[in-house]
């Protein structure tokens, strides 16, 4: 076995191994494992001192922050009030000041009564109850030995714990899926009791032991709850259901929320009543002794235990699963199902756990239903339209804003404190709100928040250029919106940066101090210098050409494009892996900007819809010493462009650059892919062992260049596919590349016929001269 030791974080601990209850289908007395009857009753003081004792070892150890502990048997109810008083205080004595003790139990309920709830009260050990639904369906199997109804006793016990002093206490309810009780029936006897949690439960089965299928189907344990689902969705979900919780997260990206789904490592060991340490319990369902480890709390430690192959076999994540599991591009959600459910005798078909699950089509056609009942409310605006992607950033740049001043906690500054102070007062002005929004989307936003929140997490205070860059922010808004709202901002280097307006010169290269920006009343703004001799004051028009005191933003304008932002200013815009330029004198920006727009005249004439997209997206295109194009580490829209060798590689490295930042920005507000998207593949462009991540980024941009060079489509229908079987891509990335394949649609046989459409070599068509086109730089 490979990788590191998982340590334990969940403690499954028996305190009475036996029953008031004679359910049918119970794993512990009525499966293939009967070790129950050579086990104490109950837990004794010495088995409990030391299994306090190891728990403790094992927090130190692993540093653990908490760790779980359910309380469990047989009833664990049977135990008493004396015999769980004295687990709670061996158990919280031995954590004291190590690790934060979670009791839970869980119980069939008959027992429960308000001298428990008491005890419960007073450790703060909460209570999950079994109930498999109405009166019909629980009666099947949860019976008394004589035949007596439990249900009337479990009511009584869920209705103690709806009570206003236990409510707090209230884990929920477990319900095993029988598929001969009527799903709805079932669905909404629990959601009557307002628990806060269900949990529904496979029966647990094997392949020598299969579950029963009245009609035989091999979905009817997925046909019986996805009815539950529908029942519960269309009632608003009206209490968490673990179950569906975890598919849904898992196909959103995120993690499984069950053991018995999903790929995470196991970090469970039972204490049975006389101390064995063994491995989950549900294992007892596969064969005698299968959940045996040979260990005990007197003689050995639980990261031995954690050693233990049959443990360690169960934190593989995809290497734990078998051949078939790993190939299947479901195995995100399911996992391969329930460990114990895998398991065949050796019968020449496979012997051991190294199977599907023998639910395998229940889950497999679960976890379709979900995803086709779900995808289309689930999937994200952002991947829609351009306009709701700059939206959910700008709702990201602003929650990251928050983040940080709450994180700051007063522990800003002077300088911070104004900024903020003022921000506030900007934005209670309607007009100084949608200017503070102009001024926060800029692109190069998202550096300064993202290094100074990384700073201040990492204990190292605040950047001193992150509180200018607030007040800065604050003063460019004040501008835009004609507010009459003096702010200071602090410059260095002699130069005051106003974002998306341009830099104010106030002094030599190494002069550094504090200005005051007042907007004017003519639509431009006054700097006067702030300390005790202030400088000359500037008066700066709001559409002011460059001069001796005013460096203002520029933008690129020629029909038939519409307006390109070109930063060479930004302090926070040298986020590249080439190095930005400094400032580009008159003939230099003039240059660029023809490069760019002879390259943009043939992404309009080849593909128009992925030209227009970009132009409504790019907000800051800066010039880059090295490079083609690529996008920074920004918000969207930003967009580094090189010195390319001609229109035609320039037309290229703008479009690939643009699906990129495109892709990256998707991705800071959506999950595309798991966050386990480091599975290795093999692009069909050659490229051996590369993430998810990559072998997506690389296919989107190929679809985007293929749509203007056919030739880049080589491989790109064949990626689409490895990518839509994966099992890393979540309903968003499915809608994603879905769309691309839509996208390339009317290319592919074009791609067969030629390869490369009919463009000219470099530059603009011949038909309309460069030298003709107006470009100017404002």
């Amino acid at each position: 076995m490979t990788g590191p030791l998982v340590p334990f974080r969940e403690f499954v601990l028996k305190v009475h191994s036996r029953c008031d209850l004679a359910c049918d289908h119970c794993y512990v007395y009525e499966h293939a494992d009967q070790s129950w009857l050579t086990r104490p009753k109950v837990i004794s003081d010495e088995a409990i001192s030391w299994t306090a004792r190891r728990l403790a070892e094992h927090a130190t150890t692993h540093a653990l922050p908490s760790v779980t502990v359910i309380l469990h048997g047989g009833e664990p109810l049977l135990a008493g009030p004396a015999r769980l008083r004295r687990v709670c205080e061996e158990l919280g004595s031995a954590l004291n000041g190590i690790a934060e003790l979670d009791l839970r139990i869980h119980t069939n309920g008959v027992q429960l009564s308000p001298r428990y709830l008491d005890l419960f009260d007073e450790f703060h050990v909460r209570v999950g109850i079994s109930l498999d639904g109405d009166r019909a369906a629980n009666d099947r199997h949860r019976r008394y030995a004589d035949g007596r109804s439990s249900h009337p006793m479990v009511l009584r016990a869920v209705g103690l714990l709806r009570e206003e002093r236990y409510r707090h206490l209230d884990l929920g309810l477990l319900c095993t899926v029988d598929v001969r009780n009527d799903p709805v029936a079932v669905h909404d006897a629990l959601a009557a009791l307002e628990p806060p949690l269900v949990d529904f439960l496979l029966p647990h089965a094997t392949w020598d032991d299969p579950p029963h299928r009245p009609d035989g189907s091999p979905t009817a344990y997925a046909d019986w709850l996805l009815t539950v689902f529908d029942r519960w969705a269309g009632q608003g979900r009206p209490m968490p259901v673990r179950m569906f919780s975890s598919v849904l997260s898992t196909l959103g990206g995120g993690p499984s929320l069950t053991e018995s789904l999903g790929l995470a490592p196991t970090d469970l060991v039972v204490i049975e009543t006389d101390g064995t340490l063994e491995q989950v319990d549900s294992l007892k369902s596969a064969y005698e002794g299968a959940a045996a480890t040979g260990f005990d709390v007197f003689r050995n430690t639980l990261d031995e235990v954690a050693a233990h192959p049959g443990v360690r076999a169960r934190q593989l994540g995809l290497a734990g699963v078998g051949d078939a599991c790993r190939r299947c591009p479901l195995v995100r959600s399911c996992g391969g199902g329930l460990y114990t459910h895998r398991y065949r005798s050796d019968d020449g078909a496979g012997g051991g756990f190294d199977n599907p699950s023998v639910y395998c089509a229940d889950l497999t056609a679960l976890i379709r239903g979900i995803e086709e009942r779900t995808a289309a409310a689930t999937e994200s605006p952002a991947l829609r339209s351009p306009e709701a992607l700059l939206a959910a950033h700008q709702d990201l740049t602003r929650t990251l804003l928050a983040v940080l001043h709450d994180t700051l906690d007063g522990r800003g500054g002077t300088l911070w404190d104004d900024g903020w102070r003022l921000a506030a007062a900007v934005e209670a002005d309607p007009a100084g709100a949608d200017a503070l929004d102009a001024v926060l989307a800029h692109p190069y936003t998202r550096p300064w928040l993202v290094e100074a929140l990384e700073d201040v997490d990492a204990g190292r205070g605040l950047p001193e250029a992150a509180a200018e860059r607030l007040a800065a922010t604050v003063a460019a808004a004040a501008v835009r919106a004609g507010l009459d709202l003096p702010v200071p901002v602090a410059y260095r280097d002699g130069s005051l940066h106003l974002p998306t307006l341009g830099t104010v010169l106030l002094g030599g290269p190494a002069e550094r101090g504090t200005a005051v920006v007042h907007p004017a009343g003519d639509g431009g703004f006054l700097v006067r210098g702030a300390e005790a001799a202030p400088r000359a004051e500037h008066r700066i028009a709001y559409d002011e050409p460059e001069g001796p005191h005013w460096l203002p933003a520029r933008t690129l304008r020629r029909a038939p494009a519409p307006a390109l932002p070109l930063d060479d200013l930004d302090p926070f815009r040298d986020r590249y892996e080439a190095p930005a330029t400094g400032r580009l004198d008159a003939a230099e920006a003039d240059a660029w900007a023809r490069r760019i727009a002879d390259a943009w005249a043939l992404l309009a004439d080849a593909v128009p819809d992925q030209a227009a997209e970009a132009a409504r997206t790019l907000t800051a295109l800066t010039p880059l010493s090295a490079g083609a194009a690529e996008p920074g580490r920004h918000g969207p829209g930003a967009l580094g462009i090189g010195p390319a060798a001609d229109a035609d590689a320039l037309a290229r490295a703008i479009l690939g650059g643009a699906r990129r930042a495109k892709l990256r920005a998707l991705g800071e507000v959506t999950d595309l892919y798991a966050l386990d998207g480091t599975w290795e593949h093999r692009t069909p462009w050659g490229s051996d062992h590369v993430p998810f991540s990559r072998l997506l980024t690389e296919t989107f941009e190929r679809a985007g260049l293929g749509l203007y060079d056919p030739r880049f489509l080589t491989g790109v229908p064949e990626a689409i596919d490895m990518i839509e079987n994966a099992a890393e891509v979540t309903v968003d990335g499915k809608q994603l590349i879905a769309a691309v394949r839509k996208e390339i649609s009317g290319t592919r046989s074009a791609a067969g016929k030629s390869p490369h459409r009919a463009l000219p070599p470099s530059g603009p068509s011949p038909e309309t001269p460069a030298s003709d086109r107006k470009v100017t730089v404002e």
